[in-house]
């Protein structure tokens, strides 16, 4: 619940001088990749997502933005297929969610999934046999780098070293959607730079990313575009250059201003 009607004001002003601008850019950008079309999510009378509009375009990397149960990983899962909506559509890539869309997406939880006695390099033939879009040598280079033995099980590793590879093995596929659900928040502050400009040179450049995270300071200059959600709705949603320009603040200011007064 938020408080202040005055800021509440300020902000919803802010928020349509902002959609003006952007509605226009949006004639000019690249086809859109993911449709929603007023979408809900219950969870018995809890409302996750509350009847959300939103397209996200090809050839970007979006930040997915907002506090603890707003309905960030709710949102990934409808995408992924994970989670069904109760109500509203979705495509990707002109596809409803379904086998069809699914092959087109990649998707990294906030958890780790692989069986401890697995080694890396049988997570790699793992994912070689289901995905044929996987890319071995790029996931081999990228296990290089970061000094990952492929002959290391799962059990042997720190929990920061299990995300990069579950990481490295998403972004190795060729898809037309990356969902990352916190993918930076357990490895150390060193290997973020790395792993972001893995993110952004590993993923086939007409696809899209989208990244839930809470750390915005640290992905923010890797972003094109944001969509903040607040409890079920989007609060806002644009492209970072323009959101700056229009409000004269960087992400995490704007973050701050949107969510101000909320619990």
């Amino acid at each position: 619940m938020c408080y202040n009607s005055t800021h509440k004001q300020r902000v919803l002003l802010q928020v349509q001088i902002f959609e003006r601008m952007e509605s226009q850019r949006l004639r000019t950008t690249m086809p859109d990749l993911v449709y929603l079309n007023n979408v809900t999510k219950l969870y018995g009378d809890k409302v996750a997502l509350n009847g959300v509009n939103l397209t996200i375009p090809s050839g970007k990397v979006i930040g997915l933005l907002g506090p603890n149960g707003s309905g960030k990983t709710t949102l990934i899962k409808l995408l992924c297929g994970l989670l069904t909506p109760t109500a509203g559509d979705i495509s990707i890539c002109g596809y409803p969610v379904g086998p069809m869309s699914k092959s087109l997406v990649a998707y990294l939880p906030d958890r780790t999934y692989f069986p401890e006695w697995m080694k890396v390099k049988e997570m790699l033939d793992y994912f070689c046999d289901f995905y044929k879009d996987f890319r071995r040598p790029l996931a081999e280079m990228m296990l290089s780098n970061l000094r990952i033995d492929p002959n290391a099980r799962m059990k042997t590793l720190s929990k920061g070293t299990k995300e990069k590879v579950q990481l490295i093995l998403v972004m190795s596929r060729y898809a037309s959607l990356y969902l990352l659900d916190e993918p930076i928040a357990g490895v150390d502050p060193v290997a973020r730079d790395f792993i972001l400009d893995t993110i952004i040179k590993a993923h086939n450049p007409e696809s899209s990313v989208i990244i839930s995270t809470h750390l915005i300071t640290d992905i923010e200059q890797a972003l094109d575009s944001v969509i903040m959600i607040k409890y079920g709705n989007i609060a806002l949603c644009g492209d970072t250059a323009g959101l700056r320009q229009a409000w004269n603040m960087n992400i995490v200011d704007i973050f701050k201003e949107v969510f101000k007064g909320c619990f």
